[in-house]
């Protein structure tokens, strides 16, 4: 049985968090919007109680949270839900970087299509933006800024921390796609000045189809955003529709694992880490980053000798792993974030992204990896 290392794709489900989903889907089965008798109740009673584990990991208050299908309708609520405030307000400048998910890219596209200016920052060999580039960029129109906290090909950390120093008397809205790092990285996500956060439930052993949009308040007021579609109330009439309990309490409970269980997850990546950095230098692989910004569970590296696909098809048998964002990975294009990172093609063209967690089989076949690659160099 190949052993699953693609968890940046999606991640295996907690059984934990399982035994939650069925709870909600068999017993516990009402709509959160009854409020005549006690299913509605206890449904509505689960609902917050998620709302209060995902708001604790980032210094939210459970009001701040909107649940949405996942992080990619997350990122277009946060961006398309911001033209309105930007075009009445005369702030239709907005800022990213060349290696967002397509998500955030696609969505600030076609705001550009409506009249918006884009500036879109370049990252060095390193895979990471250049907060003075940033600095450089700003400018009183600017009406938001959005650049995720880890790349999701890559597992670079961007400059976050260095961002919100740059931008903390500007008025600019923030948004992070924090995908990648939501239930890992719990320092730099609890600053305030980050306005809006996207996270997704199946990146963090929770269930896929459920995501949630952090929006915080900034002086007392929640960032102005205008809902995509409509038909109902929910989630401050940002989000209409009847909510997924059962979805939801999975993602709550996803969260409340992650930020129990943080110091044993990171043990367990860091054992698997030092076996995926042999695998790489026997391959005489080249890492697509920087060690020192690596989250710790996924690495991108090249081996000039040996295209991506042939790598992938070569042995997948014995690992499952990927070339890029699983939300393109359908087409075999090149990778955009590793083209924003190198223009050598043979770079471009034998990116591989291993991405793993703690519940990853921790014995990597290195040798027999090896020698399969070998009779195709």
């Amino acid at each position: 049985m190949s052993i699953y290392l693609d968890c940046n794709a999606t991640t295996p489900i907690e059984p934990q968090v399982v035994d939650k989903i069925n709870q909600y889907l068999t017993k516990d089965f009402g709509n959160e919007g009854s409020h005549t008798h006690m299913f509605g109740t206890v449904a509505k009673q689960a609902v917050q109680e998620a709302r209060d584990h995902i708001a604790g990991i980032v210094n939210a208050s459970r009001n701040e949270i909107i649940f949405t299908s996942g992080a990619t309708e997350s990122d277009n609520l946060a961006i398309l839900g911001l033209k309105e405030f930007g075009i009445k307000n005369n702030k239709k400048h907005i800022i990213t970087s060349a290696i967002e998910h397509k998500a955030v890219l696609e969505p600030i596209e076609e705001l550009r299509k409506e009249g918006f200016e884009v500036d879109v920052l370049k990252v060095d060999q390193k895979g990471r933006v250049d907060p003075e580039d940033l600095k450089n960029k700003l400018k009183e129109q600017t009406l938001l800024i959005s650049i995720m906290s880890v790349n999701n090909e890559t597992g670079i950390i961007q400059p976050i921390p260095e961002i919100i120093e740059i931008i903390k008397n500007h008025e600019c809205f923030f948004h992070v796609d924090a995908a990648q790092s939501f239930g890992k990285d719990f320092d730099t996500l609890k600053n305030k000045r980050i306005d809006l956060i996207s996270i997704s439930g199946h990146k963090i052993y929770g269930p896929k189809g459920i995501g949630a949009l952090i929006t915080r308040l900034r002086n007392y007021n929640k960032p102005p955003l205008k809902p995509l579609f409509f038909g109902g109330g929910q989630e401050a009439k940002l989000r209409p529709g009847t909510l997924p309990v059962h979805l939801i309490v999975g993602l709550g409970e996803a969260a409340k694992i992650a930020k129990r269980d943080l110091k044993k997850r990171q043990m367990k990546n860091k054992d698997i880490y030092k076996q995926i950095l042999e695998l790489m230098k026997n391959l005489n692989g080249k890492l697509n980053g920087d060690e020192n910004y690596l989250l710790g569970n996924c690495i991108n590296f090249s081996i000039p000798a040996v295209d991506a696909e042939a790598f992938m098809l070569t042995t997948k048998d014995l690992i499952s792993v990927s070339n890029g964002s699983a939300c393109t990975s359908s087409t075999y294009e090149p990778s955009h974030v590793i083209k924003a990172m190198s223009n050598d093609d043979k770079i471009i063209k034998g990116a591989v992204r291993i991405s793993w967690c703690h519940l990853t089989n921790t014995k990597i076949p290195i040798d027999q990896i090896k020698e399969r690659l070998q009779n195709i160099i």
